[in-house]
């Protein structure tokens, strides 16, 4: 998005000798789009792994990580994190990975926040 101000002369008395206005145009960064990342539930990772992973890649405390985590557990998914698009997606594969490499079915993805 472009923005413009008119400016008048430096000149203190308003004058710039041949009466031109500076036309100065500036340019107005967008931010990123964010991306929520989400936890979801299944039967089989231990509550402890999800904490764990919960403190590890979103550095979250203990006591966060367990409330997440329950919130996991109850409703199904759970918000761990709002990120620009990559930071989101590096999130969700070592999350992916980390899970994998443990044997754990957790999944976790990523969706455009509104």
């Amino acid at each position: 998005m472009l923005l413009q101000s008119w400016m008048m002369s430096d000149r203190p008395d308003g004058e710039d000798g041949d009466g031109a206005v500076v036309l100065e145009t500036r340019t107005k960064t967008k931010r990123p789009p964010l991306y929520k990342v989400l936890l979801l539930n299944d039967d089989y990772t231990p509550m402890e792994f999800v904490v764990h992973v919960l403190e590890r890649f979103f550095g979250m405390s203990h006591a966060q990580a367990f409330e997440i985590m329950l919130t996991v557990h109850q409703r199904g998914l759970a918000v761990v994190g709002v990120f620009t698009h990559e930071i989101a997606e590096t999130k969700v594969g070592q999350v992916m990975d980390f899970a994998r490499r443990h044997q754990h079915p957790l999944q976790c993805t990523m969706e455009k926040e509104d």
